[in-house]
């Protein structure tokens, strides 16, 4: 694989480049070594130059050993959240009328992230932070555009099917953040409390993770996507606006238990 002529591809002509991408023959091993695990690098080695070489203003710098200690962290679960999203991509497609294909599941999570990834770059200067953010936004877009063609997913659910996506994401985003927020800490972490939770303590408290109310969520997100899909193909308005607020609502549910001030 050439990465930087489907770096290109993918980020200037996207569709051609996600019809080509459905017909490659790959693995996980290969698209993790050749491509997944490069890009991942950028991020992650940007935000340790420019936290902890850098610095913020003219004084403010992450500690050297924190921020080594940061970065392989962030690293090790930035290529963690590609595998659990692409699982997530897997398992919801059949509700939104696509076919399960955890191959393509991967190549849609992994190749969409591109932007995202490549923008990692501008956290060399952390005031370009709003860079970033905007190369994320447009990773959003490339995964739009890849949910037909990899998934198959009728154009008709495409939309519902990326914000669910989407919510999926954030939600494992804020666990992951949460756990590099504690490391800024000089924290330790207890995993796997009797509690069925993760607990992580801070300077500031414990932060835990309720995983059995996670993993009901992920149910109750795919209930409302089944909900939302059958009122799409209904044409009921009354049901398809209760299916939209329901994944609203699911979307502001917090997961994650934060430390009381």
């Amino acid at each position: 694989m050439n990465i930087i002529a489907r770096v290109k591809e993918i980020l200037l002509t996207p569709k051609p480049a996600w019809s080509v991408i459905a017909t490659e023959e790959t693995n996980a091993a290969t698209l993790y070594t050749q491509y997944i695990m490069i890009l991942a690098a950028i991020p992650a080695v940007a935000g340790f130059i420019g936290m902890s070489l850098f610095g913020v203003g003219v004084s403010v710098r992450v500690p050297l050993m924190t921020g080594l200690v940061q970065m392989l962290l962030g690293y090790g679960l930035a290529l963690a959240m590609v595998y659990v999203m692409a699982m997530i991509a897997d398992a919801l497609a059949s509700s939104f009328g696509g076919q399960k294909n955890p191959m393509n599941a991967l190549k849609l999570v992994a190749y969409s992230s591109t932007a995202a990834m490549v923008g990692g770059i501008f956290a060399l200067i952390p005031a370009l932070g709003i860079l970033t953010f905007i190369a994320s936004v447009y990773s959003l877009y490339l995964l739009y555009l890849g949910v037909s063609t990899l998934m198959k997913v009728p154009q008709e659910n495409v939309l519902a099917y990326t914000a669910v996506l989407v919510i999926c994401a954030i939600v494992v985003g804020a666990i992951a953040g949460t756990i590099l927020g504690a490391m800024r800490g000089g924290q330790t972490m207890g995993m796997g409390t009797p509690s069925g939770q993760i607990s992580i303590e801070t300077p500031k408290g414990a932060v835990n993770i309720d995983v059995a109310k996670a993993e009901a969520w992920g149910r109750r997100v795919e209930e409302a996507g089944k909900k939302l899909e059958k009122a799409q193909q209904s044409g009921d308005q009354a049901a398809i606006e209760q299916a939209v607020k329901e994944m609203a609502s699911l979307q502001r549910e917090q997961l994650v238990v934060m430390p009381k001030q």
